[in-house]
């Protein structure tokens, strides 16, 4: 089980999520909302310090191509998240400029159309994550909101996407056992629940990690 720990912040929490197990880290950059945004200067520096395999993701709000484009160029991450949907097009766009770097798309399960629009990206990116957040809203929700939302659509996406499937939303050592028998994902993506006082928790992490190797 893949385990990405987002909102890293520093190369010391980088460090120390990879030592707790981390297959993944999460940089946050501007977002509309939400916890663990830091500036591209510092995300470059983090992901400059990760050793391979590791993958180092940038979660980005850019609404276009061109500039997801010049976002990762910025920060020089392996993978990058995007958060929200892109234009039609957009896909083709991304790998004709950015080979080699992996995308993945997020899908904040709301309803059944979401396995509709999940199926539909999962034909163009190379994993899918699945999160709890509201693109509706006047004030976009993209992402670490803390609460889950319904596993049972997001099964029906992992048991149909032809690529791997990030669960995201509400994780915590209470509740992963379950997340993962119910949806069966490819990796877990969590935030909050391993932090305190909005810094990485090294007990916490320890915790989780027992958990989803029980």
């Amino acid at each position: 089980m893949r385990v990405k720990i987002c909102c890293i912040s520093s190369i010391e929490e980088a460090r120390m999520a990879v030592a707790a197990g981390a297959s993944a880290l999460g940089l946050v950059g501007k977002m509309p909302s939400g916890p663990g945004i830091i500036g591209d200067e510092l995300i470059q520096t983090i992901a400059k310090t990760v050793p391979p395999p590791i993958a180092t993701f940038l979660l980005t709000s850019e609404p276009t191509a061109e500039a997801v484009i010049d976002h990762q160029r910025r920060v020089q991450t392996n993978t990058v998240q995007l958060v929200d949907a892109l234009p039609t097009g957009s896909y083709r766009v991304l790998r004709a400029a950015l080979p080699g770097i992996k995308l993945v798309q997020v899908i904040h399960v709301l309803d059944e159309l979401s396995i509709d629009e999940a199926l539909a990206s999962a034909e163009e990116v190379d994993a899918l994550l699945l999160d709890s957040g509201n693109p509706k809203l006047a004030v976009k929700e993209l992402g670490g909101t803390g609460r889950r939302h319904d596993w049972k659509l997001s099964r029906r996406i992992v048991e149909q996407s032809r690529v791997p499937v990030f669960l995201a939303g509400g994780l915590k050592p209470e509740n992963v056992r379950e997340a993962i028998d119910t949806v069966q994902p490819f990796g877990l993506d969590l935030c909050s629940s391993v932090r305190t006082n909005g810094k990485l928790d090294p007990q916490k992490l320890e915790n989780f990690f027992s958990q989803v190797h029980s």
